[in-house]
């Protein structure tokens, strides 16, 4: 008799009942949407490369009082781009000069240009080495030896991000206990690093069973899986686990504005571009006014995290007045199937529908 659809290698090391992490959302995550995936048997996560040191180890002491189940810290390794030490005053005025308008006509205030003060990733992985972390993911690259070292004496188990099965191969040999294969359908970021990220656009069904077939170590497959059947789907491809981000961040349990809610469940996200305009590297949202203002060409961007920093000036104001059309909001591209009345109701829905699915393949 085959053993049930949910016992594979990823929740056998994650230690949870189901295998399916939920995206970690950049700075849509929120510590109750967290909890509520881990409580449910899923692996929550929490998006923590936009913060201080001390503000992440706020987040986990909080993230504690709502669950005692493992959950997953997320770092980029890459913390910026190349020019963002350099970048001037000129090239913020260039950048803000396609933004003005926009900025002016939601009653904003205009920024003026402050020097970079960069934040170390190194830094912000001591924070959740010392908090001992049950799991610390990351995309953008490999952590130095000497940390993921520590992760395995401290026996966090560590989770990295590929796009392609090269990168897949790179982290294994590192030693890196999971790997992520996200497909250029996810919404968001997917953390290319071995290639541009313009040059990393593997779909999902194409980079999963590559990926399987190129490491030993458990797959999760990510990009475009938003239902049972899509679960499904990626378990027939070899994957041992699934990451969802878009149907989560729909739920009211996440960090993302109610109008960003309303755009993914309204029906109306069908239209997903990839921009450099909302943060200087390449993610993927609804296409909407203010991506086709950053997408024309001769558009100056800035780099990351200095885009990303300019682009809060009209994200605040924007939401005040109602204007979903110039927010950046993420998604991926089967953002029209995400549903999601609550977090258990959804995971509920997940599970019962992949299970008679897989089990037919079995």
């Amino acid at each position: 008799m085959s053993k049930p659809w949910n016992q594979t290698r990823v929740t056998a090391a994650l230690g949870i009942e189901y295998p399916i992490v939920q995206g970690p959302l950049g700075g849509l995550s929120s510590q109750r949407l967290t909890a509520a995936v881990s409580n449910f048997g899923g692996l929550g996560s929490f998006g923590a490369h936009g913060l201080e040191p001390q503000a992440i180890a706020d987040k986990i002491a909080e993230i504690r009082l709502l669950t005692s189940k493992p959950f997953a810290m997320n770092l980029w390794v890459s913390m910026e781009d190349d020019g963002a030490v350099a970048s001037d005053s000129a090239a913020f005025q260039r950048a803000l000069s396609h933004l003005a308008p926009h900025i002016a006509s939601v009653g904003g205030t205009e920024p003026t240009f402050s020097s970079y003060k960069p934040l170390r990733f190194e830094d912000q992985a001591r924070v959740l080495l010392d908090a001992k972390v049950p799991v610390f993911s990351f995309i953008y690259g490999i952590p130095p030896k000497e940390i993921l070292d520590e992760t395995r004496k401290q026996n966090i188990i560590t989770i990295g991000t590929a796009t392609t099965p090269d990168e897949a191969l790179s982290l294994e040999q590192a030693g890196v206990n999971l790997v992520v294969a996200s497909g250029f359908e996810a919404g968001g970021h997917r953390g290319s690093f071995l290639r541009s990220s313009e040059d990393s656009l593997t779909g999902t069904i194409s980079l999963v069973p590559q990926t399987v077939d190129a490491v030993k170590i458990p797959v999760i497959a990510a990009g475009g899986i938003t239902d049972a059947r899509s679960i499904a789907a990626a378990f027939a491809l070899g994957a041992e686990g699934v990451q969802m981000g878009t149907v989560f961040l729909a739920c009211e349990e996440s960090g993302a504005h109610p109008l960003h809610r309303e755009a993914i469940l309204s029906g109306k996200a069908g239209h997903t571009s990839l921009t450099r305009g909302f943060t200087g590297r390449l993610a993927r949202g609804i296409h909407n006014e203010l991506l086709q203002t950053l997408n024309r060409p001769g558009t100056e961007i800035l780099p990351y995290p200095l885009q990303r920093a300019l682009m809060r000036n009209l994200a605040m104001p924007a939401q005040q007045a109602g204007k979903a059309e110039l927010l950046a909001l993420w998604a991926g591209q089967s953002a029209n199937l995400a549903r999601c009345p609550s977090v258990d109701e959804l995971l509920t829905l997940l599970v019962s529908g992949a299970a008679e699915r897989i089990n037919l393949l079995m």
